[in-house]
């Protein structure tokens, strides 16, 4: 057997059908385009209804800005830590405690009390939330 004796099984290879040749053809005379109307005659753009006016403009338009260059950041707040940890709390802790998305970026805010100590390691602080933990005899560092 050689390269040119390779040939795709039956049935595989399936010829294109050849529309508008002839009323003895299949699809001879209209194409299966049906008679008359847009359809039949040419493309119309996507959106277009019929002269009516198009739902692209009939919806008003969103008025605002969104910065492209905005951080998002999952909150936590002091009052959580205090309930789940003792000593380090790190992003990846937060993580395993199901408290933020992996790899998100966190942001400690001062919602309820806080009595233990500890160092925390977050993306930001609220002034009010790295006050608390400085308080309760912690550390806040940030991470970059």
């Amino acid at each position: 057997m050689k390269l040119h004796h390779l040939r795709p099984p039956k049935g595989a290879k399936k010829e294109r059908t050849r529309v508008g040749r002839g009323r003895a053809g299949a699809r001879g005379k209209t194409a299966g385009r049906g008679t008359k109307g847009t359809g039949a005659r040419g493309t119309i753009r996507a959106g277009f209804e019929g002269g009516q006016m198009p739902l692209i403009r009939r919806v008003p338009k969103l008025k605002g800005f969104k910065n492209p260059n905005r951080v998002e950041y999952a909150p936590v707040n002091v009052e959580v830590l205090g309930r789940y940890f003792d000593g380090d709390v790190t992003p990846d802790a937060l993580y395993r405690h199901g408290l933020a998305h992996k790899g998100a970026k966190i942001k400690v805010l001062a919602r309820g009390e806080l009595d233990k100590k500890l160092t925390v390691h977050a993306h930001a602080f609220s002034k009010a939330a790295k006050e608390k933990i400085e308080a309760a005899g912690g550390t806040a560092e940030v991470l970059s």
